[in-house]
């Protein structure tokens, strides 16, 4: 099990494609409900989006472009395959299929057909505009109970965020059109895991907040539902997840800065009670596994410090008997642990940036060793094991934005690391391209660790366009996961940079610390110093560069856009959160309360408002010339009010207005194009069809090309010999 994921997916203003749990279908997404400050229904926003009619041509062209390039990359390791004892299922567009693996030849059977499942039902109705656009339910996750009897799936609809678990019969041989089998649906589920063949547990998800644990008994009769655990605290969020040894289901309760967990012994029917492992203190933060009669504990031990490896007894599992087992080199972060037979592998990343596994021998840890990965690698997704597998292999996938994924398999036992492809990569993957780590300096002394990708060496960028990627919040890493797009800039000679600033966590928890609250202004000059860092070694000019952030990257994106905005000519923001000020002091938002740990109290504390008051991209919007500026926002998001970015793109526009008309000698200043694209329905994480996604994706290269002013039909410049 990766245990971080518990505290890292707890509700957050984040946009990433990134799991639920690594190597799971897809990230669960959260409920959608408007800010009551904004009229935003799906009839009522098209003509809040303006000025993409000039990039309609050059849309239509990246368009069939993109097309080739997702095509060309399509045979890429599909990790929401689920092994069972027996079969192998794995999720397609209409719904849940499986093979025999003793039975290979045979065709594919469908074992759930989301036609069968029932449009309507309570919280779940279409608007006349919704049906125009065509009602679809996609699959999120799978789970296979223990002797693989049940499946249980969560769908959602394209239009409306109401989680649904379908509860499916697995038979010998199964009807896709008989529904029948289809036991029970379970609505509003966010987590779920089989504790036997007959229970399930599962939390369920209300405004954007987890807090209910539920059991269901599957009886002859029917089913049978009660209430495990209920959290009261407004800022924990609840999900329950199942140990890699299957033999241990937790309740994980995290907030920004505690955890508490309870366990529940799956190996016993007779006392499915939750235990608790250790009560939640204010900055102690721990995740736990399961290894023969022992809890392997992940946790920062006390304040202040780096996640290390603790080991408790499972009959004694409170801090009083944890003992240390290992504890990383300073400067390694830890991002994930996994048990593998007897052995702990935590995924971490080096002090130069690079990621590596570090494996602990839990018998001898004395005795633990690192195994690094290819130096091109930024990401890197597990996959959970197949039930009834007893071999201690981790098998996972490492890729980078530029480079697609290529499966690996670790055996900790003699440190072997093999990969499913000849050479860990096909020749059409490799490239010809280069990964170039940097440190740019702050004016504070930090050095803030830049992950840049070229295609010529860095002394031939200087007339090269460039992208800079930037996030830092949440202590959550920026999003490096492969995408067809990045590959497709990087062959038509565009340089693509990664700033990893304070806030996010590719430092450790230090890194996050530091750019809290009263020190989001770091995480602004980290990114000031990066483009600072990169312009001085020759790496392209403002003129040719584009920032892109989503989400809650936008904060320091849309501050350096307010005082230095002749730092770069364009940018994308996606799902922006502008309004820092406006959302903090309204307490009925969904994630206002739990996201004071991050960004302040402004209500209750005068120093927070002064402090929020002094960056919000918002109200720091002054008459001056901007860059150009792409925003795209949907009308189902919950997390970031849809008020607070029209608000911003109409202040914005009279800050424009203003400055030309009261400076004539700007007339020789290019004017900014302010382009705001609304999509209705959609909720925080952008559509999830592929045509909706292709075309949004194709308009913001239209836009970035456009406003560098660059020829897409002109061939990238060679590399000098």
């Amino acid at each position: 099990m990766a245990v971080l994921s518990s505290l890292l997916s707890s509700c957050t203003r984040l946009f990433t494609p990134s799991r639920l749990r690594f190597g799971e279908v897809a990230v669960c997404k959260r409920i959608a409900r408007l800010s009551r400050t904004s009229d935003t229904s799906s009839s009522s926003v098209d003509h809040l989006s303006h000025g993409l009619e000039r990039y309609k041509d050059l849309q239509k062209y990246f368009s069939r472009r993109l097309r080739a390039a997702y095509r060309r990359f399509s045979n890429t390791p599909d990790q929401s395959v689920v092994c069972g004892r027996h079969h192998v299922y794995f999720i397609e567009s209409d719904g849940v299929y499986r093979m025999d693996k003793r039975r290979g030849e045979l065709e594919p059977e469908q074992v759930l057909n989301l036609g069968q499942v029932p449009e309507q039902v309570e919280n779940v109705g279409l608007d006349n505009e919704d049906r125009k656009q065509g009602f679809q339910w996609s699959v999120q996750r799978i789970r296979l109970s223990p002797q693989e009897k049940h499946l249980a799936a969560t769908l959602k609809t394209n239009h409306k965020e109401e989680p649904r678990c379908v509860v499916v019969r697995l038979g010998k041989r199964m009807s896709p059109l008989d529904p029948s089998h289809i036991v029970c649906t379970l609505h509003k589920v966010f987590s779920f895991e089989w504790a036997t063949d007959e229970i399930l547990f599962y939390t369920t998800l209300e405004s954007l907040r987890c807090s209910s644990v539920f059991r269901m008994d599957l009886t002859s009769s029917g089913s049978r539902i009660t209430s495990v655990y209920e959290e009261k605290q407004p800022d924990v969020f609840v999900e329950v997840a199942l140990s890699r040894s299957r033999k241990l289901l937790t309740i994980n309760c995290n907030s920004r800065t505690t955890s508490e967990v309870l366990l529940i012994d799956t190996t016993t029917t007779s006392n499915l009670e939750p235990l608790l492992v250790q009560p939640r203190q204010l900055d102690l933060l721990y995740h736990v596994e399961h290894w023969r009669s022992w809890l392997i504990i992940l946790t920062n031990g006390v304040p202040g410090q780096e996640y290390q490896v603790m080991q408790a007894p499972l009959s004694e599992p409170s801090m009083f008997s944890w003992v240390p087992l290992f504890a990383p080199d300073p400067g390694t972060a830890v991002k994930d642990m996994d048990v593998v037979g007897d052995h702990c592998v935590l995924v971490a990343r080096t002090p130069s940036g690079e990621l590596a596994l570090i494996v602990i021998p839990l018998a001898h840890p004395k005795e633990a060793y690192t195994v690094q990965l290819p130096s091109w690698a930024c990401a890197i997704t597990t996959k959970k094991p197949a039930m009834g597998d007893q071999r201690s292999v981790l098998e996972f996938v490492i890729s980078s934005p530029v480079r697609s994924p290529v499966p690996y398999c670790l055996y900790p036992e003699n440190g072997l690391l093999l990969s499913g492809t000849e050479n860990g990569s096909s020749s059409d993957n490799q490239g010809n391209y280069t990964t170039t780590r940097l440190e740019a300096c702050n004016q504070d002394g930090t050095l803030v660790p830049v992950t840049l990708f070229h295609s010529v060496s860095v002394e031939d960028l200087r007339r090269a366009p460039l992208l800079v990627h930037v996030y830092g919040a949440y202590g959550r890493d920026l999003n490096m996961e492969f995408c067809p797009e990045k590959r497709l800039l990087l062959e038509k000679g565009w340089a693509l940079a990664y700033c990893h600033i304070r806030g996010g966590g590719e430092r450790g928890l230090s890194w996050q610390r530091q750019a809290r609250v009263e020190g989001k202004q770091k995480g602004v000059e980290d990114l000031q110093a990066c483009l600072h860092h990169l312009y001085s070694l020759g790496v392209s000019s403002p003129s040719l560069t584009a920032l892109k952030a989503c989400s809650a990257g936008a904060v320091p994106v849309g501050v350096l856009c307010n005082r230095h905005p002749h730092m770069m000519r364009a940018v994308t923001l996606q799902a922006p959160f502008l309004d820092v000020l406006g959302t903090m002091e309204d307490p009925s938002l969904p994630l206002t309360l739990e996201d004071r740990e991050e960004w302040g109290d402004p209500v209750g504390n005068p120093n927070h408002k002064l402090t929020i008051s002094s960056y919000c991209p918002l109200h720091n919007i002054t008459p001056q010339c901007y860059p150009s500026i792409l925003l795209t926002a949907y009308s189902g998001d919950a997390r970031v009010p849809l008020a607070g970015v029209l608000k911003y793109t109409e202040r914005l526009k009279n800050a424009i207005h203003t400055h030309f008309t009261m400076n004539p000698k700007s007339e020789s200043e290019p004017a900014p194009n302010i382009v705001l694209n609304i999509q209705p329905g959609t909720d925080h994480f952008g559509p999830e069809d592929f045509e909706f996604m292709l075309e949004e994706e194709a308009l913001e290269l239209a836009f970035l090309y456009t406003e560098l002013g660059l020829d897409p039909l002109r061939r990238p410049r060679k590399r000098k010999r």
